[in-house]
Order: structure tokens, then C-alpha cells, then sequence
């Protein structure tokens, strides 16, 4: 299994209206692809303005197979919904540790 990690800033007024949206977009999108094992939404209790998403894929190599310009798409419906109210401030990788081993990889 792979992570993709990513911290958004975003207007604390409109927190609630993010997470739908992102909901109703980015995860309805995800979901679609192959290798998609679901996402989790983390909130900040001492920073309104911070949200994490975890999302869960079977391998790297099925999360790095969509499209980029499905993702762009997906990117352009997101913000048309939502305007400038958000910035990504971080995005990594993680791979899950197996004893000997790491599973994601391949």
C-alpha cells in the first residue's frame, strides 16, 4: 500500500464546504481508478486553516497511471466550485513497511 499525503490551507470559513466538495469531486474521481483504496480527512483542533488528506493506493504505480490531464480536469471542477480558497503546502509519498520488505512497489 502507498500514501498520498497532502496539507491544504484553506479559509477557515470555509472548512465544512471544502470537505464536501472535495467529497463530491476529488474522491467521487479517485474512486473510478484502479489501485483507489480510500481516503481519509484529518482536521487540525488548533488551526481551523489546516486540513490532511490521507489517500490509500494499492500500488504506486496504479495512483501514478491516471491521466495528468484527468487530474487537471478534475483540479479545474474543484476550483471552479470552490475559487481561491485553498493552497496546497504539501504533498509527499509513503510506503507501508512489511517487516523486510516494502509493499506498494510493485
Amino acid at each position: 500500500m502507498v500514501i498520498e499525503f497532502l496539507r491544504f490551507k484553506i479559509a477557515s470559513q470555509m472548512r465544512e464546504i471544502y470537505i464536501q466538495k472535495d467529497a463530491e469531486i476529488w474522491t467521487t474521481a479517485l474512486a473510478q481508478y484502479p489501485g483507489f483504496l480510500g481516503k481519509e480527512v484529518w482536521l487540525n483542533p488548533q488551526d481551523p486553516t489546516e486540513i490532511i488528506f490521507v489517500v490509500r493506493w494499492a500500488t504506486k504505480e496504479q495512483w501514478q497511471a491516471i491521466p495528468p490531464e484527468e487530474l487537471a480536469a478534475i483540479e479545474q471542477k474543484f476550483a471552479a466550485a470552490l475559487g481561491d480558497t485553498y493552497e496546497l503546502v504539501e504533498s509527499a509519498e509513503y510506503q507501508q513497511w512489511l517487516g523486510e520488505k516494502v509493499k506498494g512497489k510493485g
